[in-house]
């Protein structure tokens, strides 16, 4: 018994992530360093003989560090882990209690040398965390109903918080929820709505949930892909479909591709190119940034939140088509113009 609760233990302390060398064990146990030695090898036998049960884990010996670690797939890595802390404050979704409590569980994953390290990593950014405000009690527990809604095809109804501060009430049929730009959002259809229009609500704003008994099914037509609406849509602001082509000087392209998935470059151009051989299209754009490239840019895009991104990108833009889209970006830059003047 004593020896099988040793290799327990030693197992144990490899999930945890902790660095074994053979020294170190024998100290702690009080045995000697070659029965440590052979419990090691009992572990790794035992480990290559049931792969699959194990989740293909290994214990693996660093020649440099003269230890084993304990290697699982489908365990978190400390860098995954490192990861993943950051993206959680970074998306600042999350009210601090709940950040804690999160970042806390990930880090049962790691040593405690790793714990520490991975706490100096992050200290300051938890304590200067501020999470973006919240009507509703609990956006993860909010989330999970709503999931659980989704999965059965169970009718809903919210009483929701309008951007106005109106209190509303919707009956809706749940179909996704997305993340973007520090919220999480439902998207539904209405319950009465025969067309199908999706419709977004931030989760944060929903106030009050009833789950009715009656269920729903969509036509397969209407089967909604949240995939291809996030490689469109900006800021989650809803609107129609369109193939937009604007021009784009600035330092870094490949930033505005990143952020239009579906961006394709149709040509790169440079600003010092001779006044014969200048497209009348980037002329004026040309004249405010010689000698940079320009990028003709074509993407297909989804609502009116492509507008406010490449506003957001000032004298670096010029859009060219479509021309109401061109007309809609002309108008927005007039009213920001008359404010001062």
């Amino acid at each position: 018994m004593e020896k099988i609760e040793r290799i327990l233990n030693i197992f144990l302390r490899g999930l945890r992530g902790e660095k074994l060398t053979a020294a170190k064990l024998a100290n702690d146990f009080g045995v000697s360093v070659k029965s440590v030695a052979r419990d090691i090898n009992e572990i790794r036998a035992f480990l290559d003989d049931d792969r699959e049960l194990s989740g293909h884990a290994e214990l693996v010996y660093s020649r440099s560090e003269k230890c084993y670690t304990l290697r699982v797939d489908d365990f978190l890595r400390d860098s995954e882990l490192l990861a993943l802390t950051k993206i959680l404050i970074g998306s600042r979704a999350l009210s601090k209690q709940e950040l804690l409590t999160i970042i806390g569980k990930l880090k049962r994953f790691t040593s405690a040398n790793d714990r520490q390290l991975l706490e100096s990593l992050i200290s300051k950014e938890k304590y200067h965390y501020c999470e973006v405000k919240c009507d509703c009690e609990s956006v993860i527990e909010r989330l999970w109903t709503l999931a659980c809604d989704i999965r059965l095809r169970t009718e809903i109804s919210i009483d929701y918080l309008k951007m106005s501060r109106e209190r509303v009430t919707h009956r809706l049929r749940p179909v996704s929820v997305m993340f973007s730009e520090y919220y999480f959002y439902l998207i539904a259809f209405r319950a009465d709505d025969e067309n199908f229009k999706p419709i977004y609500f931030r989760v944060d704003r929903i106030l009050g949930l009833t789950e009715h008994r009656a269920h729903f099914n969509i036509p397969r037509k209407f089967d909604f892909d949240e995939g291809a609406l996030r490689k469109k849509i900006q800021f989650m602001y809803p609107g129609k479909c369109r193939k937009i082509r604007f021009e784009f000087c600035g330092p870094s392209l490949q930033a505005v591709l990143d952020r239009l998935p579906t961006a394709v470059v149709l040509d790169i151009k440079r600003g010092d190119l001779t006044e014969n051989s200048e497209d009348i299209r980037t002329k004026s754009l040309r004249n405010y940034h010689p000698n940079k490239q320009i990028a003709l840019i074509e993407a297909e895009v989804y609502g009116t939140g492509i507008l406010t991104y490449l506003l957001s990108l000032g004298s670096w833009v010029r859009v060219i088509s479509p021309e109401d889209f061109v007309e809609e970006f002309k108008a927005e830059l007039e009213k920001t113009l008359n404010l001062y003047l």
